[in-house]
């Protein structure tokens, strides 16, 4: 399991990981997620989606980790409607905290891919938050992945990647959340400088199209 940590100087944050700190027992209680602010719900929502959808096709990838990305997503893409229209509804926020849990585990057997790579420097160079620069991203990276036949296919049994690339885009923007990167504060001429820390990310090499600087910069281009 993982535990991530900001460096207090460079704001980058750093997974560390060892089977000490997987946990043996996972207690999800939908009622404890009832009293968390809409922003929250957001954020956390968005951020367990790419879960789901960068375990899926990384390359990373297994049988098992697939099998929990996709229950992941289908619970979440069910759950989450229903809670930005009624936070009290206890079964759509339990559907979300199991999505979220089912996530967690594709990851434990997965790994994540150029989403992450993408949102960590923003969040370093100018604090957004995580789930928010997560949104910001991850319909570039899936249309940008479709590329891979393998990955594409993958999409595909979820409803393909466009489908779900706009899905994002919908949940973002019924949020109330940032559409592009441009609209959080980041000048164009960050992009070469972000684009070079994000390759340096230990997801980048997981995701199932290389990235290299190039690429990172047409990712974070596409998405400004």
């Amino acid at each position: 399991s993982f535990a991530l940590i900001a460096d207090a100087e460079t704001h980058m944050k750093m997974a560390c990981g060892d089977k000490k700190a997987a946990a043996a027992v996972a207690l999800l209680d939908p009622e404890l997620t009832l009293t968390m602010p809409r922003a929250v719900t957001a954020f956390t929502g968005i951020d367990a989606m790419a879960h789901a959808l960068e375990t899926a096709v990384c390359l990373r990838r297994t049988e098992i980790s697939i099998a929990y990305s996709k229950a992941a997503w289908r619970l979440l893409d069910a759950g989450f409607d229903r809670v930005l229209e009624d936070p009290s509804d206890i079964v759509a926020r339990a559907k979300m905290q199991l999505g979220a849990a089912f996530a967690g585990t594709a990851i434990e057997n997965s790994m994540l891919g150029a989403t992450h790579s993408c949102a960590n420097p923003l969040t370093a160079h100018f604090r957004i938050v995580h789930g928010e620069a997560i949104g910001v991203m991850l319909p570039s990276v899936i249309r940008f992945n479709a590329k891979d036949p393998e990955a594409a296919a993958i999409y595909d049994s979820l409803g393909g990647a466009e489908a779900l690339a706009s899905r994002i885009e919908a949940l973002t923007a019924r949020c109330d959340m940032a559409a592009k990167v441009s609209s959080l504060g980041v000048p164009e001429t960050m992009l070469p400088t972000l684009a070079a820390e994000a390759a340096k990310q230990w997801t980048a090499q997981f995701n199932p199209v290389p990235v290299g600087e190039a690429e990172m910069e047409s990712l974070y281009r596409a998405a400004w």
